[in-house]
């Protein structure tokens, strides 16, 4: 049971130094906010993951090749950016809380419809539509959450929020195994995006609990600018959008290219059944999980550009040693899981906090939404060039490509300035 700590400060006052002070220092409605958040984005993973899990059963279905179900991811991704774009404006014009509301909606409704797809060619326009509210879930949310909490406890809090897209990773591997094993493959991949419905139960919750912050209440009754999009292209936040843009398509370009082709990578070139391919995932999660609440920790400590910088680094040469390691070596390839699980998404962990104190509330949900889900769509090709260049250099080969966006992260982190403890404007 956690207990309330605290210390006196400088000027007479005490301080809550507890290990669950950053959710203390939320309230109520910060609280309530952070439970829609978190859920929001958990779902939101189930519902993409969906698509990777089954990949090899619809290939075989359709009888694609890898090329064709790498558009299918990149065509998801795409899309995202301008689900992520129109959801940030919504949150800026309508409140943070229905922007969440619509995307939930939205991510939910087209993966099922994926389920009843009859072809790929229609398979590819659901996922399409699908990413429209994929690419918000997490810029409205991040936000949401970002307005209401303490500046020295936002990287934590953040951090919290996205551990949220392991949880909803992990339930969809455990899905995925007792689907796959209870039904036919031509049958268990519908039934996977038929469970995508789940997340709509989430806006009933959200609807009746979570309200937006007092601040962005006051901003959107107020001013004018509210939800520009050419507003982040002014002069004075030009350049915190084009960097912003860049370390994004860096850090999602080499985290999709992994969430993609790794379950194909584990079955194809590794000989892994269903659960043993779940198996290898579990530790991936793992460490995906821890490493987004010691990211978190680490972006309020050593600042949120160097946690990015450190993990970038980290994270390239994971990928290399994880997809190059020579054939019968599956021990050290399920040792090789956990860190890797653990470093890429480490790097995320500070992106919430960093992208949300970098603009003004007034187009807050307009430059996050913009430079996080376009950085995804430019990013979302690396997948695609990997399920082509695969069918010469083979899926392992391929995935080295991954590495190359982490060190587009680190170069896109010269021009942005270090952001820790800045209040929200």
């Amino acid at each position: 049971m956690s207990t309330v700590r605290v210390q006196p400060t400088k000027d007479g006052s005490t301080e809550d130094t507890g290990a669950f002070a950053w959710l203390r220092a939320l309230g109520p409605r910060g609280r309530r906010a952070f439970g829609g958040a978190f859920g929001g984005y958990a779902l939101d993973s189930y519902d993409y993951f969906t698509l990777p899990l089954s990949m090899m059963a619809i290939s075989a279905y359709f009888s694609l090749d890898n090329g064709q179900t790498g558009l299918l991811t990149t065509v998801t991704l795409v899309v995202s950016a301008v689900g992520g774009a129109l959801a940030g404006i919504l949150a800026d014009r309508i409140g943070r809380v229905k922007a969440l509301m619509a995307t939930v909606i939205t991510y939910a409704v087209f993966t099922v419809a994926c389920g009843f797809a009859p072809n790929y060619e229609t398979l590819l326009v659901f996922r399409a539509l699908q990413g429209l509210g994929f690419g918000g879930e997490w810029a409205v949310g991040a936000i949401l959450v970002a307005e209401y909490a303490r500046a020295e406890h936002r990287g934590r809090t953040l951090g919290v929020v996205q551990s949220a897209w392991a949880v909803g990773w992990g339930l969809a591997v455990l899905v995925y195994t007792l689907v796959f094993e209870l039904l036919d493959p031509d049958t268990a991949w519908r039934v996977m995006f038929f469970t995508g419905a789940a997340p709509a139960l989430l806006v009933i919750y959200v609807r009746r609990h979570v309200k937006d912050a007092p601040r962005v209440e006051t901003a959107r009754d107020g001013d004018a600018r509210r939800g520009s999009f050419p507003a982040i292209f002014r002069q004075d936040l030009l350049r915190v959008t084009l960097f912003a843009t860049l370390l994004s398509t860096g850090v999602q370009g080499g985290y999709y290219t992994l969430a993609t082709w790794v379950p194909t990578y584990l079955k194809q070139e590794r000989g892994l059944t269903v659960v043993g391919t779940g198996g290898y995932l579990a530790l991936l999660i793992s460490g995906a999980f821890l490493g987004y609440l010691t990211g978190g920790y680490l972006t309020d400590r050593i600042g949120r550009k160097n946690n990015i910088r450190l993990f970038a680094v980290l994270s390239a040469a994971g990928v290399l040693a994880y997809s190059q390691l020579p054939a019968g070596e599956n021990g050290l390839l399920l040792a090789l899981g956990f860190p890797l699980g653990f470093c890429m998404s480490a790097i995320f962990s500070g992106f919430g906090s960093f992208l949300s104190e970098l603009y003004p509330t007034e187009v807050r949900g307009t430059g996050q939404g913009f430079t996080y889900n376009s950085g995804r769509a430019v990013g979302a090709f690396l997948p695609t060039l990997v399920g082509f260049l695969s069918d010469s250099w083979g899926v392992g080969g391929a995935l080295a490509l991954g590495a190359v966006g982490y060190g587009l992260a680190v170069v896109a982190l010269l021009g942005l300035p270090e952001t820790r403890g800045r209040e929200l404007l």
